[in-house]
C-alpha cells in the first residue's frame, strides 16, 4: 500500500510541477525505414513533421490528427500501403503511456499523457 501511495505522490508531483519542453529532436521514422531502397528518404519529411507533433504532444484528438496527417503524407508520395502500415504502427507504438523516446509528448518529462497545451507551453514551443 505504501508503494502505491508513494507512486501516486510522485505522479501527482510530476504532473503539477511546471516544466520546460526539451529541444526538438527527430529520429526520422523511428524504427521504420525513412524511404525505399531506391529513394532512401522518400517519406522522411513526413516523419519529421510527425515527430514535431509528437514532441509537443497535446490531446488525444490532436494525436489522431497527427497520425492521419502522417498517413496522408506518405500516401501522397505514392506509397498508400506503407502509409497504412505506418498508421497502424504509430497508433500502437506512439502511446503517451509508454516511457519511450518517441511517445506522444516526448518533449516533456514522462509522464505527460494526453493533456492540452497551455498558452505558456505553446509559447515555449514557438520559441524553439
Amino acid at each position: 500500500m505504501r508503494v502505491v501511495i508513494v507512486c501516486f505522490l510522485m505522479l501527482v508531483s510530476a504532473v503539477v510541477s511546471a516544466e520546460n519542453i526539451k529541444p526538438f529532436t527527430s529520429d526520422g521514422c523511428s524504427a521504420f525505414p525513412d524511404g525505399t531502397f531506391e529513394q532512401n528518404e522518400l517519406w522522411l519529411s513526413c516523419c519529421t513533421a510527425h515527430d514535431y507533433s509528437y514532441w509537443q504532444g497535446g490531446t488525444y484528438d490532436e494525436r489522431l490528427i497527427a497520425d492521419q496527417q502522417l498517413q496522408q503524407c506518405v500516401a501522397k508520395v505514392g506509397k498508400p500501403k506503407i502509409a497504412s502500415l505506418m498508421l497502424a504502427g504509430v497508433r500502437v507504438g506512439g502511446s503517451p503511456y509508454f516511457p519511450t523516446s518517441f511517445r506522444w509528448g516526448y518533449g516533456w518529462s514522462y509522464p505527460r499523457f494526453y493533456k492540452a497545451l497551455t498558452t505558456a507551453e505553446k509559447k515555449q514551443i514557438s520559441a524553439q
